[in-house]
């Protein structure tokens, strides 16, 4: 197992979930990876938890914000992208043709956040480290693997990033005329840009790793999620499944 000292500009360093039910998303994650949890107040008199691997720090599980929960929206997965520099990053937003939604705002000693709207939607998270690095394992069993943003616009939106963050770009073309294109750093490959189903609004799917997919989905469903996608062994990057957790939060599982 293989712990992350650094990430680079542009890459995908942290994921977190927020949700109406802390606890029961606590027990449903635990059901599905195998996190333990160390639970820590917020400023409202609330709490969230820390999931780990081993030890190793992978991911959030928050509450939603006040607005969230008179709107009765569901959990989301969020996704964030390593700055640099955050403020650097951001002040490049509007002339890409995003929207700057919040920040960069520093939190505590732990890092310097923001969150944009990408050129074809899509909210997305910055962070500039502090003493939060973010994800202390990437591409292993239970923790963040790999993320790809469906969009209307896929030409603007890989574009938009490039300008944010140089990124070089491969393209694959599919079978229904439309290409998949990817965002590299440093020659890695490092996200997804996909297009979006026609009515689909633009957002951020993520992939958490696991070591069986059809035992990670079946898991998911006898803690009481949903399967969205049975596991498919026919694809190039191994076998992939999406679920929906019991407050609607939805990610993908992806065999590493």
């Amino acid at each position: 197992m293989t712990e992350r000292k650094h990430y680079a500009s542009g890459e995908p360093c942290w994921a977190d979930l927020q949700t109406r039910d802390v606890e029961a998303a606590k027990a449903f994650y635990q059901h599905v990876f195998g996190w333990t949890y160390k639970d820590l107040p917020t400023p409202d008199g609330r709490s969230y938890a820390q999931a780990f691997v081993k030890e190793q720090l992978v991911a959030v599980i928050a509450p939603q914000n006040p607005m969230q929960e008179a709107a009765g929206t569901h959990g989301q997965w969020n996704i964030y992208l390593a700055a640099t520099d955050a403020e650097d990053v951001t002040r490049d937003v509007a002339h890409a043709g995003g929207k700057l939604q919040f920040g960069p705002e520093a939190v505590a000693d732990t890092g310097v956040l923001a969150f944009i709207e990408a050129a074809g939607g899509g909210t997305t998270g910055i962070w500039q480290a502090g003493t939060h690095l973010g994800s202390h394992l990437y591409n292993e069993p239970g923790a963040l693997a790999w993320t790809e943003l469906l969009t209307p616009e896929p030409q603007a939106a890989v574009a938009f990033f490039q300008q944010l963050f140089r990124y070089e770009v491969t393209e694959y073309p599919q079978d229904d005329g439309g290409s998949y294109s990817t965002l590299m750093v440093n020659g890695e490959e490092v996200a997804g840009v996909v297009p979006a189903e026609e009515g689909e609004d633009a957002a951020w799917q993520v992939y958490f790793g696991v070591t069986d997919v059809r035992k990670a989905a079946d898991a998911a469903v006898a803690a009481g999620g949903e399967l969205l996608v049975e596991p498919d062994d026919r694809t190039e990057q191994g076998s992939l499944a999406t679920i929906m957790d019991p407050q609607g939060g939805v990610l993908s599982l992806i065999q590493v």
